[in-house]
């Protein structure tokens, strides 16, 4: 199933729980979370406290997209705050089997994302214990970059991958996407699109519509 993730990173802060509420009921199937330390990325966005007070607002997936160091640290508050999927960084983690049996064990989804230059073969020996792999298509830390083109190729190589191995895993992209290129993630294989500034950018429940249309076909 195609599921439409909306960045919350683009919406308007001061809006934020109608801004939830919009794309909820226009069907956005994810909330995506994205949690940037200032150490693992350049910026800094958000925490727990925002997390917990976004949660009585939908009850569609909170998608954690943990963006920070050593994210082992905070794994139990986040599934407190009401994290569904919580996604670690391979590059962030000392000991990344530990770390996703660790969110395992807390009874969500695992995931794990891998930056532009991070081969696919970097996740392959735990690619069997995870829920979802986020294959960033672009360099994480600031919304409303451009697309890189090579990750196409790099969500087709994965999909190939799982295909052979016979796994349930789901492939998220994020960075860039939107209504113009994100058939062509789909195609490659990618089945959770994360969208941010394409969504919120505009009118909201129409651009949701939009994608889901894409998603859909």
């Amino acid at each position: 199933m195609n599921c439409l993730s909306p960045s919350i990173l683009a919406a308007d802060f001061s809006q934020l729980g109608d801004q939830i509420r919009i794309i909820d009921e226009a069907g956005a199937q994810y909330v995506h979370i994205d949690v940037m330390d200032g150490m693992f990325v350049p910026s800094i966005s958000y925490g727990m406290p925002v997390i917990k007070c976004i949660r009585p607002c939908t009850e569609r997936v909170f998608d954690a997209h943990l963006m920070i160091e050593d994210p082992d640290r905070y794994i139990d508050e986040f599934v407190k705050v009401g994290a569904d999927i919580i996604t670690v960084h391979a590059e962030a983690c000392k000991h990344l089997d530990r770390t996703i049996e660790a969110i395992k064990e807390k009874g969500v989804l695992a995931g794990v994302a891998i930056n532009p230059a991070t081969p696919v073969s970097q996740i392959l020996p735990i690619l069997h214990k995870v829920n979802m792999v986020l294959i960033m298509s672009v360099n994480p830390g600031f919304g409303g970059q451009k697309m890189i083109p090579y990750t196409i190729e790099k969500v087709r190589e994965l999909k190939k991958i799982i295909d052979e191995k016979g796994y349930e895993v789901d492939i998220e992209v994020d960075g860039g996407i939107t209504l113009e290129n994100v058939e062509q993630f789909l195609a490659a294989g990618a089945n959770i699109i994360v969208a941010g500034s394409s969504v919120f950018n505009g009118d909201i429940e129409e651009n949701v519509k939009c994608f889901l249309d894409k998603l859909n076909a």
